[in-house]
């Protein structure tokens, strides 16, 4: 079990984890909260009603990763762009489709940070050197958007685009100061697949 998830009897998935990767998983999850943000309901008591139905950002994030995390909907970098008026009214309906979806995408992304965040506080060590966590179905399902966003996140400040990039990182000296990044990546990369197979099995 150690390093990759095994289904449990019933459903759900277990990994056994040690202390450092406790607090490196944790952290990041908070990172991810922090970058995500509090919501648009956070300040406010106001009528549930209204917020059920309040628009999100028409534009992109400015930040890269937030791009990464909430992409838009109707634009593909790597499409022929077309003409001026294909591109404005990709443009349009990509604000339109984020306005109306971006604070749900944003509250499950928390929701799922969260759920990681409350799961990892709540082991019991078994031992001095870490702890096996053990999930529900839906406490999995949690944990895999989460390992998801934060790879996103992470591959964003890498600047990995596509599998080229991820072959190169395997090669970067150990003197490189972004290969503590490269190896969380990889690390919750595996984590991540050995995830996806448990639920599928």
């Amino acid at each position: 079990m150690p390093g990759h998830f095994e289904p449990l009897p019933g459903g759900g998935a277990a990994v056994a984890l040690d202390d450092v990767e406790i607090s490196i998983i944790r952290s990041l999850a908070v990172q991810l909260l922090e970058l995500i943000g509090p919501g648009p309901g956070a300040d406010a008591p106001a009528d549930p009603l209204a917020e059920l139905f309040a628009e999100g950002p028409s534009e992109p994030p400015a930040d890269p990763v937030l791009r990464r995390l909430f992409p838009d909907a109707y634009v593909d970098p790597e499409r022929d762009p077309g003409s001026a008026a294909e591109a404005e009214e990709r443009r349009e309906h990509s604000a339109e489709f984020r306005r109306y979806t971006e604070n749900d995408l944003r509250a499950g992304k928390r929701e799922n940070a969260l759920g990681v965040i409350r799961t990892l506080d709540a082991l019991a060590p078994v031992d001095e050197g870490g702890a096996v966590l053990k999930l529900s179905p839906e406490q999995s399902r949690q944990w895999l958007g989460a390992l998801n966003d934060l790879r996103l996140a992470i591959g964003a400040r890498l600047e990995i685009s596509d599998e080229d990039d991820t072959d190169l990182l395997y090669r970067l000296p150990e003197e490189d100061p972004r290969k503590p990044m490269v190896l969380a990546y990889l690390w919750l990369g595996g984590l991540q697949e050995t995830l996806v197979t448990t639920l599928m099995s």
